[in-house]
């Protein structure tokens, strides 16, 4: 299974702004944003000559970065996207926000996607009544999604709904049970992913 192993705090230093890819320590001080606003480096404080291809690489890395994913499973992302009628730049998002490891995330089951991410890959979760433990599996509207009965990730997954405010309302989340339901598919605004799709689109349709 591939997966970026660079430091958190660099990646979000690096796109310039906070990506919460380590759960409850990117709300403390110890954040790296918090610590060095600029990129990383040995010239992270120069000046960069902003370009349209920067702009528009810098948007693609910073999803890819969010998500968790890296670059050849992402471009595939791009492709179905574009087979799909619609927007593409909307359709990419759906697929991403409809990833399993996403969707625990989401629920409120995991402080951070790389724990999501990690429960599911050790079989913690059950889609359907059956253990799934692919993060790339895709939901679909009506899928529900439950705790594995007697999972020994119980105590660390009850610890991150506590940190839980609020739950997509294209999503229904039983914190108490421990299962989750997808409702239907995400529209556009209710994606809070910090990323302008459009620019990826144009990146990839060079």
């Amino acid at each position: 299974m591939a997966r970026s192993t660079d430091p958190k705090c660099k990646q979000c230093r690096r796109e310039g702004m906070k990506l919460f890819l380590k759960g409850e320590r990117c709300l403390t001080e110890k954040c790296g944003i918090e610590r060095r606003a600029y990129p990383p480096g040995q010239h992270g404080r120069g000046r960069t000559k902003q370009t349209e291809y920067l702009t528009q690489l810098r948007e693609k890395q910073k999803a890819k970065r969010y998500y968790g994913i890296l670059e050849k499973q992402f471009r595939s992302y791009y492709e179905k996207a574009s087979r799909r009628t619609g927007i593409t730049g909307e359709n990419l998002l759906r697929f991403l926000e409809l990833r399993l490891d996403n969707v625990v995330y989401r629920l409120g089951f995991a402080a951070s996607r790389a724990q999501a991410r990690q429960f599911v890959r050790h079989g913690h979760f059950m889609v359907n009544g059956r253990r799934v433990n692919i993060p790339s599996f895709q939901l679909r509207p009506d899928d529900v999604l439950q705790m594995k009965p007697g999972s020994g990730a119980e105590a660390g997954i009850r610890d991150a709904t506590d940190l839980t405010a609020s739950v997509a309302s294209w999503l229904q989340a039983d914190h108490d049970n421990l299962t989750g339901k997808v409702l239907r598919h995400p529209d556009r605004e209710e994606i809070d992913t910090p990323v302008q799709e459009q620019l990826i689109v144009e990146l990839y349709s060079k």
